[in-house]
Order: structure tokens, then C-alpha cells, then sequence
């Protein structure tokens, strides 16, 4: 589903109004009248409609970022999927405010980069991957990456962001990434390896170890990249459940 095929962005309407929209055969903006719904509300989603043609040209995501009911941000995928950037931390803790972050993935226009504590992850290095991206897509990265990433660096990650565990608990996938990627088929290179293991690895690079540093960045890009899947996997499903085209 698009953002063009939404209609629940307009004040006032909702999943009801949206559904019945639908069912009369309107299930894209060139196809509506405000005769279908009628009065007032007709007249306000034909404004949505306009402005929202003119946002998406403009790719403008955080529009209808701010438009959609949060449950709803999935729709905003399909979309802007060029513009978003996958990403996943590794730390050495859960705790912000005293552990480490030890290594950040980004996947983005087919591309993956790896940032390494003690190497290339600095502020700046984080603010320039991040520069070009204009949806966040993440799993649990509202509650855990992105704090730990403004906490640790002078970095702004506030911007329209696709958390894939509210996501997936939408079409009844529940527990972490490796249970969720189980459960719809994801296959891992190392699926032996867990959050713990990465701590342990990181403290394993330091004292050395040879090999220890490759295998933790090779479980972090697994992540990153696993997560553009388990996105179109995810809003596949819910597009499936949700729109009547």
C-alpha cells in the first residue's frame, strides 16, 4: 500500500470511513470525488489529497508521518522506501548512560556500512549516514538505538521512523528480531549468535582476540540488512489484512 492510497490521513476520518471509501472502488486519490463521501469531509479529504500530491513529489515524508495515526506508519514504506535507512547498534550494555556503543550498520540504497568504536564512529561520521535519510527503519530502535545513539553522540535522529517490532506485533509476531525472523522464514549465516555474544565479542576485540571484531560487524550487518526483509515481509502481510484493492 502507498501513501496514495490512504485516505486516513484527513482529519476526521478513519479506519471505517477509509474501509467504506474503498469499497465503493475508490482506493486511490486520481479515483476520488468529495460526492463519495459527501459534504464536509469530502471536501476535507480532497484537500488532503491535493497537498498530500504535492508532498509526496516533494518526499516529504514526515508529513504524513504526523498525518497518519502512529499504528499506521507502516503505509509510509511503499512509498519512501528509496529514502530510508535500515540500522542497527551493538553496545556493551543496555544502559545509555555508562555502556558503549560498539558498532553501527546502516543499509541504505542497496549499500552497507559498518561504523566501529575506536575507529570511524564519531558524530560526524554518524551525522553524514544519516544525512540522506528521510525514513528511519529500525526493530525496537524507538526504544534502544536511537536514545543510545543521541545519548553517546551529538547526533538528531529525530525524524520519521519505522519501528518494525510495533510492526510486527500488528500482524501477531511477537518476542526479539531472531524469534521474529523464525518466525517468517529469515535465514541467518550464524543464527548461534545472540545480543549477549555481541558483548562479548567487543570485549573479546579488545583483549585481541583475532576474529572477534569480523564476527561481531558480520552479526550487526545481518541485522541491518535482515531488517529491509523483514520490512516488505511486514507491510506485505498488513497490506494484505488492511486494503481492499
Amino acid at each position: 500500500m502507498r501513501v496514495e492510497n490512504s485516505f486516513i490521513g484527513t482529519d476526521g476520518v478513519g479506519e471505517k470511513t477509509e474501509q467504506s471509501i474503498w469499497e465503493q472502488g475508490v482506493t486511490h486519490w486520481d479515483e476520488f470525488e468529495p460526492s463519495v463521501v459527501g459534504g464536509q469531509r469530502g471536501d476535507r479529504i480532497q484537500q488532503f489529497i491535493d497537498e498530500g500530491r504535492d508532498r509526496v513529489a516533494e518526499t516529504d515524508v514526515s508529513y504524513f508521518d504526523h498525518a497518519f495515526p502512529s499504528s499506521e506508519r507502516w503505509r509510509l514504506y511503499e512509498t519512501f522506501r528509496e529514502r530510508a535507512c535500515f540500522f542497527d547498534i551493538e553496545t556493551t550494555g543496555l544502559d545509555q548512560d555508562r555502556n558503549q556503543v560498539t558498532t553501527v550498520s546502516l543499509h541504505q540504497d542497496g549499500e552497507t556500512q559498518t561504523l566501529i568504536a575506536g575507529d570511524n564512529l564519531t558524530a560526524e561520521n554518524l551525522r553524514a549516514a544519516f544525512d540522506g535519510a528521510d525514513l528511519l527503519v529500525t526493530f525496537n530502535g524507538k526504544r534502544f538505538d536511537v536514545p543510545f545513539l543521541e545519548a553517546n553522540f551529538d547526533v538528531d535522529l529525530d525524524r520519521p521512523h519505522l519501528d518494525l517490532m510495533y510492526t510486527c506485533k500488528k500482524i501477531g509476531l511477537s518476542g526479539g528480531l531472531k524469534q521474529v525472523e523464525q518466525d517468517i522464514g529469515i535465514e541467518r549465516d550464524r543464527p548461534d549468535i545472540s545480543g549477549r555474544d555481541a558483548v562479548r565479542l567487543w570485549r573479546e576485540h579488545e583483549q585481541g582476540r583475532d576474529g572477534a571484531l569480523e564476527t561481531l560487524v558480520s552479526y550487526n550487518r545481518e541485522d541491518t540488512v535482515n531488517l529491509k526483509t523483514l520490512a516488505e515481509t511486514t507491510t506485505e502481510r498488513l497490506d494484505e489484512q488492511v486494503f481492499v484493492g
